[in-house]
């Protein structure tokens, strides 16, 4: 099973947060260390690690990247409660992408349709920012990203068209120093090329 950590050693203490997926937590259980988040339908959503330094070593703060070690360690203590193992997708999910083709949605005044050039797949991307224009170098938060806000990108409809992604602002990214306005965040082409990940 797929997770995310995160971890914020200032702000919340030695623990670490993973997400399994969306949902709000109705319930939990505590093994040791180990809380299991529970959503309504009693489905696991999520798991907190106390002390989570001294079980998986140094921990970096924001999204963690997990070291395989690290994983192993996680699964032992899942696998001592017999809980599912987890595993991570280590594919970039912010990938550098071009608008190669734009077009106003046909129920919406500030909505576009963009179909989104990332090197070995085009994707269709419904975006509501002021300043997307054709040709422009993007970051693309493909399927399964995190936002640093922990949304979690996925699949949707914006007013009955599907949308396979976003484009993102540097606010949204929490990039240093991103202006705090609507507007994604354009790419120089002497810098990037499409398919890169942007981290």
């Amino acid at each position: 099973m797929l997770f995310h950590g995160f971890y914020n050693l200032e702000h919340v203490g030695d623990i670490l947060l993973a997400r399994l997926g969306e949902g709000k937590t109705f319930s939990y259980d505590k093994h040791d260390d180990l809380v299991v988040l529970k959503d309504q339908k009693n489905n696991i959503i999520g798991y907190n690690l106390l002390n989570a330094s001294s079980h998986l070593g140094k921990i970096n703060d924001g999204l963690v990247e997990f070291s395989d070690d690290q994983i192993e360690k996680f699964n032992q203590i899942l696998s001592k409660y017999d809980l599912q193992t987890v595993t991570i997708d280590r594919n970039p999910k912010f990938i550098v992408g071009k608008v190669v083709e734009i077009e106003d949605h046909p129920d919406s005044d500030h909505l576009h349709i963009c179909q989104v050039d990332l090197k070995n797949e085009t994707k269709q991307i419904v975006c509501g920012a002021p300043n997307v224009a054709l040709n422009q170098l993007v970051v693309v938060a493909t399927i399964g990203a995190i936002m640093p806000s922990g949304m979690i990108i996925k699949p949707s409809k914006l007013r009955k068209v599907d949308s396979y992604g976003m484009l993102c602002s540097a606010r949204e990214l929490n990039l240093p120093n991103a202006p705090q306005v609507r507007g994604i965040l354009v790419l120089d082409e002497d810098k990037y090329q499409v398919g890169d990940s942007f981290f």
